[in-house]
Parts: C-alpha cells; sequence; structure tokens
C-alpha cells in the first residue's frame, strides 16, 4: 500500500467534478488497490473520509470509517442520497483544508443508495456523524469544499491564513 499525495485548498482540480465508475471496474486490482491507498491515507492524515478527488483521483466513490478504533472501513461508490430529513449544525473539517474548522448546516438523517467495494448495489439510513460526513465527502465529488457554506469574507480569510502556514513551512 501507498500513501497517496491529499490536494490542498485552494487547488483548482478540488473543483473537478467526479466521473461515476463502470461498474466492471470496481472489482479490479488496480482499483481495489487504489481503495487499500485511500484508507492507508485517511487513517494516517488523520481523518474520517476521504473522496477519491481529494487525491486528484476524479472518479465518484469515497472512503469512510468514522469507528473510534478504526475497524468499521466503509465504501461508497457511485453515491446518491435518496431521502434527507433534519437540519443540523456541525463543526467540519477536511484534510483539503488542514486546521480550518466551521460550522456547516447540514441533514441530519439522510439515506444514501451505493455501490460497495465489491459492486453489490446498497442502500443505508444513517444519521449523526456518519450521515455528515457521507455528506462531505459528496460534496467534494461534485467539486464542492465546505468552506464554500461560509461568508466570502470568511471563505478569504481561510486562504490567507493556508496560504501563511504554507509560506511557513516551506
Amino acid at each position: 500500500m501507498a500513501l497517496l499525495p491529499i490536494l490542498e485548498f485552494p487547488d483548482p482540480r478540488l473543483r473537478t467534478k467526479a466521473a461515476r465508475i463502470d461498474a466492471a471496474e470496481v472489482t479490479t486490482p488496480a482499483f481495489q488497490e487504489l481503495i487499500d491507498n485511500m484508507f492507508q491515507t485517511m487513517y494516517e492524515a488523520p481523518g474520517i473520509g476521504l473522496a477519491a478527488s481529494q487525491v486528484d483521483v476524479h472518479k465518484r466513490f469515497m472512503v469512510i470509517d468514522v469507528s473510534e478504533e478504526k475497524n468499521t472501513p466503509l465504501v461508497f461508490i457511485n453515491p446518491e442520497i435518496a431521502a434527507s430529513e433534519g437540519g443540523k449544525v456541525y463543526q467540519e473539517g477536511c484534510l483539503s483544508v488542514p486546521g480550518i474548522f466551521a460550522d456547516v448546516t447540514r441533514a441530519d438523517s439522510i439515506t444514501v443508495r451505493f455501490l460497495d467495494r465489491q459492486g453489490v448495489a446498497q442502500e443505508l439510513t444513517t444519521d449523526g456523524l456518519l450521515a455528515v460526513c457521507v455528506q462531505h465527502e459528496m460534496d467534494h465529488l461534485d467539486g464542492k469544499l465546505f468552506i464554500d457554506y461560509l461568508s466570502p469574507l470568511k471563505r478569504e480569510m481561510v486562504r490567507k491564513k493556508l496560504a501563511k502556514q504554507r509560506k511557513h513551512v516551506a
């Protein structure tokens, strides 16, 4: 397995809309290895979700594990939200926007349809952290970041803060 580089805001590749995956591709060794690499990258970062778009693979899938023990890996291929209800404010962060956290309003309960790692159609109804994580990662697949929910002024402050952080690292 290998760690993959995570794109960081304001990289324009994060704005690319991901393409649907052909079901035949799901079970190929190369795709399964990419899934493994994404999990390793997510756990190492550390994070609880990672969309393929964040590692410059513009295909419609994501990996998530919200368990404390990091032993409940989930793969969502071609996810679609079939139903949602409620609205709640959650504080979100993102591996592509390091060190930044902000309140975002998300549906509190969702039903998502997707293919699992083996290419089998699934439907999952969930709430709380997993529901928020699914919505957050699906935004990445559509070229959207959680900071897009912020005011233009706050978004500009985030951009400047990240630029300053990068300057100190370089």
